[in-house]
């Protein structure tokens, strides 16, 4: 049987078709927009050890070869103000991230270990920390520093660690004058005698002299901690407690995009230093890259890594790393390992380098 409509039916029916039409069009907009709400990338506010240098690469080419983004993250890249600093900015709630000192954080979780943030790959495995001296100086020990003035930025993580270093050589602490200074002038105020000792990183002041036309070489002398029993981890990458509580899937991406990028740094320096002066262009490229290398060669290759891969910590050493700092800084607890170091986000042993 055939159904006829008069003209104003046909005129209400086509009607409610395109309101229908509408309708559905309208609900397929709000899901689409509900939809790219659910899948924004996750923002990661990552603060660094320090300003723009060499050995930055690993996270710019992160950033700029989209692993950062294909793991669904937006991160956004502070510079720092020492390897202690960064620490209480990210237990403050300021950054998601940051990168710096693996015994600096030791000693917040012990002191706040709720507000301490947690270390999730090891980035610097050797101890970098050294005391600094001019070459022709009388100081050839730890212990000469007694009666003498050494000088470092107030957040460097080689001053944090003095106490540690005093205690294990016998130095008086009472007698030695500790005096901060602008990371830039740390160099300089060396030079011109006007301290007798430097605290820092051996590549941060091997490089910064050679920026000053200093040939470290032949006018400078290194007292390095891991000389005297501080075998001690260095640089690590941390999160945020309610970051990692909010966003573990995050935390596992960073660090997967992250370990891609490594693996490009290392087989070719040259690119990763062309990141670093995309954004800072004034630096010295031929420095920069001299100290990216130098970080490959030397910060990050304990022959610990054939065993466990670069990321990782060494559970026994790691706790003599507690140890130390609880010990030779009087704290009130002492922090677990694994209240220190999360490995739950590590990319697979199989997948990390192994050598450098």
């Amino acid at each position: 049987m055939a159904i006829f409509f008069s003209g104003p039916q046909v005129r209400w029916a086509l009607s409610a078709q395109i309101r229908a039409i509408g309708t559905f069009v309208s609900l397929g907009a709000a899901l689409l927009a509900a939809s790219g709400t659910a899948w924004a990338d996750t923002p990661i506010k990552l603060v660094m050890s320090w300003k723009y240098e060499g050995p930055q690469a690993f996270y710019y080419i992160a950033q700029d070869k989209g692993y950062f983004k294909a793991e669904g993250l937006d991160v956004s890249i502070d510079q720092g103000e020492g390897s202690s600093a960064s620490i209480p900015k990210v237990a403050a709630g300021a950054y998601d991230a940051g990168v710096g000192d693996t015994s600096a954080l030791i000693q917040l979780a012990a002191k706040e270990p709720a507000q301490a943030p947690k270390a999730v790959f090891m980035m610097y495995n050797t101890p970098p920390f050294v005391i600094a001296v001019k070459a022709d100086s009388p100081i050839r020990t730890p212990k000469d520093l007694e009666g003498k003035t050494v000088g470092a930025p107030a957040g460097d993580g080689a001053l944090k660690l003095f106490p540690a270093l005093a205690k294990q050589t016998g130095i008086d602490l009472s007698k030695v004058t500790l005096t901060n200074m602008a990371p830039n002038l740390r160099e300089q105020l060396l030079m011109r005698g006007q301290v007798d000792a430097v605290f820092g990183y051996l590549t941060t002041i091997t490089f910064s002299a050679k920026s000053m036309g200093i040939d470290p070489a032949s006018q400078l002398r290194f007292i390095r901690y891991g000389d005297y029993g501080m075998d001690l981890y260095s640089n690590t990458i941390f999160f945020s407690q309610p970051f990692i509580n909010a966003h573990p899937e995050a935390v596992r991406g960073f660090l997967t995009a992250l370990d891609k990028a490594i693996k490009d740094v290392v087989a070719d320096p040259e690119a990763g230093v062309d990141a670093v002066m995309k954004r800072e262009p004034l630096l010295k490229r031929d420095v920069e890259l001299a100290k990216l290398k130098s970080a490959i060669a030397v910060d990050m290759s304990h022959p610990e890594i054939a065993r466990i891969g670069l990321g990782d910590v060494d559970e026994e050493r790691l706790k003599k790393n507690i140890a130390v700092v609880v010990e030779t800084n009087a704290l009130p607890v002492t922090p677990s390992p694994d209240a220190v170091f999360d490995r739950r986000f590590l990319p697979a042993r199989g997948t990390r380098l192994s050598s450098l």
